[in-house]
């Protein structure tokens, strides 16, 4: 079977003035469909850029990313911004959750770009809410929730559109120890239940063992654990 993400001889260099700084050199990953991958590495080794790179927000220096059978290096800047709407679903570290809307608008607001009927809307928003444990919650502010509970409701903003991947940019970053164990074991759920292929960047040994696959990156190469 061909790997939902395919990585081939990618590096990244980036410039300043007459100064060229190399932070990806060579890389190449396959990432199967159902996929669950933790990226680790210290602070600097490429990490965050090489998500960058699989979720079209930066092109490649050079090398090849094809996911889900685009080519994305080759996509102008419109054509990327589609293609992520349609593809990939984020989730960062610090939420960046609207905080003058409610749990269940936060939740809506990438259903705004689609098709969908105001009562598929509606339906999706509040599986997605119940699947992380909020549907009593989806009035709430940010402000009225918790660290957990803004991560939670940042994760169903992100796979609320039924994406072909979901990425995770140190998304226990900013969470106390229990809180992160909630979001982990969601992360779980959605990629063994839900069938989401997941790739999260993590400094955590800890949050890395949910993972079913752990690879290094340092210094711009990559090891498998």
């Amino acid at each position: 079977m061909t790997p939902l993400v395919q990585v081939k001889n990618v590096s990244k260099v980036y410039k300043r003035d007459t100064l060229e700084i190399p932070v990806l050199q060579n890389i190449s990953l396959d990432v199967p469909e159902g996929e669950f991958l933790a990226l680790m590495g210290p602070s600097g080794s490429g990490k965050t850029t090489l998500l960058n790179l699989i979720s079209g927000i930066d092109l490649p220096t050079s090398g090849s990313i094809v996911v889900a059978g685009t080519d994305i290096a080759k996509l102008n800047e419109s054509a990327l911004a589609k293609w992520r709407s349609h593809n990939i679903g984020f989730v960062f570290q610090f939420y960046n959750l609207m905080p003058v809307l409610t749990a269940y608008e936060n939740v809506e607001l990438p259903l705004l770009l689609t098709n969908l009927s105001k009562k598929e809307k509606k339906e999706r928003i509040e599986m997605m809410l119940k699947v992380v444990g909020l549907s009593d919650r989806m009035d709430h502010y940010p402000r009225q929730l918790s660290g957990g509970q803004q991560q939670r409701v940042a994760i169903a903003r992100a796979v609320v559109t039924d994406p072909t991947l979901l990425i995770g940019d140190e998304p226990t970053g900013d969470l106390d120890r229990k809180s992160a164990e909630e979001i982990l074991t969601l992360l779980e759920r959605l990629n063994k239940e839900f069938k989401k292929t997941i790739i999260m960047v993590t400094h955590d040994p800890h949050a890395a063992q949910s993972a079913r696959t752990i690879q290094h990156l340092d210094k711009g190469e990559l090891t498998k654990n």
